[in-house]
């Protein structure tokens, strides 16, 4: 028997993921090529976004009704409040290189071939609309570790009618979002989530919790839309990090609005600590994107598909060999470490590495 808030039915499942996530508008024109731009940017907060309503539910969500239960269940837990041995970084690096673009998106638009914006893919060569659970389990990848068959992906970035794609691997961060280090475990097998929401306001872009320095360029930084211009020179590129909440509550893949099975961290009463609350106890690896796009110079024509810089968010689907997942989080994230792709410390050489060269477990 689930243990659930009231379930939305299947009909109302479109009005919960647009009225949560993205706002109703008409059908976005699916791009014929990766050369197609976005509609003609406007004044409008979101201009260029149009989205139409979800109609239907994903492969793995048997019942249609938005909630993916995990198997098992995570209960009985409780948050850690412990203060664990000092340890300034507990981290490791997923580097995975665009894959492909496509108007698709398997979390809010699943099944739904060119219903979304233009989306540019990290990771599992295979996403697309109709991508589940198994579809991407085991797949190919262009992550450095072929266990690592996530999908991951974000709005394309444009500069007018051409589309620009980062170049190489990027730096998508597992980390530690709360103090006790110790307590986070792997994140279960399919889950997924959106972080940031295209339809939000310039504001609501700069105070969401993941915000991390905003747009970066050249000597510029901690911008809220992206900025005019950036210094033009071989060097610059236009950068952004941004942070995924990193508290489960241990029951869903995936909900409606694909983002409540999720919450940010809170503080520790009495304490700069953080703490997952108490409606999301399980601390998973908190992602952290560091993107960049090779781009500079005049930038008054660069936009996301999905309108002006600040509707920037991203999507992340769950797809890695648990083993290897859990060896990773196990030895550089509780083992309080800074950790490469391979999960090799360079500051503390003696602890060993989790891969092998190959990016393979031993």
């Amino acid at each position: 028997m689930r243990s659930s808030p009231k379930r939305l039915p299947a009909l109302l499942l479109g009005t919960a993921l647009v009225a949560g996530v993205l706002g109703i508008g008409t059908i976005a024109s699916a791009a014929g090529t990766d050369n197609a731009g976005p509609p003609a940017a406007t004044a409008g907060a979101h201009a260029g976004h149009v989205m139409a309503v979800s109609t239907q539910a994903s492969g793995d969500d048997a019942d249609g009704d938005g909630y993916i239960p995990a198997v098992p269940q995570v209960t009985g837990v409780t948050p850690s409040t412990a203060t664990p041995p000092p340890a300034y970084h507990h981290e490791f690096q997923a580097g995975c290189a665009v894959t492909h673009t496509a108007p698709d998106d398997p979390i809010v638009y699943p099944g739904q071939f060119g219903k979304s914006h233009d989306h540019t893919f990290m990771g599992n060569t295979s996403t697309n609309a109709a991508s589940t659970t198994d579809s991407l389990h085991g797949g190919n990848t262009t992550c450095k570790a072929p266990a690592d068959a996530s999908a991951y992906w974000m709005p394309s970035l444009y500069k007018g009618d051409q589309k620009i794609l980062p170049v190489g691997p990027q730096v998508i961060y597992y980390k530690a979002g709360v103090t006790d280090y110790r307590s986070v475990r792997p994140f279960p097998k399919g889950l997924r989530f959106v972080v940031g929401n295209p339809m939000q306001s310039a504001e609501e872009f700069r105070s969401h919790k993941g915000f991390v320095e905003g747009w970066e360029c050249g000597d510029s930084f901690f911008n809220t839309d992206i900025p005019a211009s950036c210094p033009d020179r071989p060097d610059v590129q236009l950068n952004l990090r941004m942070q995924a909440p990193s508290c489960w509550n241990g029951l869903y893949l995936d909900t409606p609005d694909h983002k409540s099975h999720m919450a940010y961290p809170v503080v520790k009463p009495g304490t700069n600590d953080n703490m997952c609350p108490a409606s999301h106890p399980v601390a998973l690896p908190m992602i952290e994107f560091k993107m960049a796009w090779p781009v500079n110079g005049d930038m008054s024509q660069v936009r996301l598909a999905s309108g002006r810089g600040y509707s920037f968010h991203y999507d992340f689907f769950n797809a890695w060999e648990e083993r290897t997942l859990k060896a990773l989080v196990d030895h550089c994230i509780v083992g309080g470490l800074q950790c490469d792709t391979r999960g090799f410390d360079l500051y503390r050489p003696e602890r060993g590495t989790v891969l092998n060269a190959d990016h393979r477990l031993p």
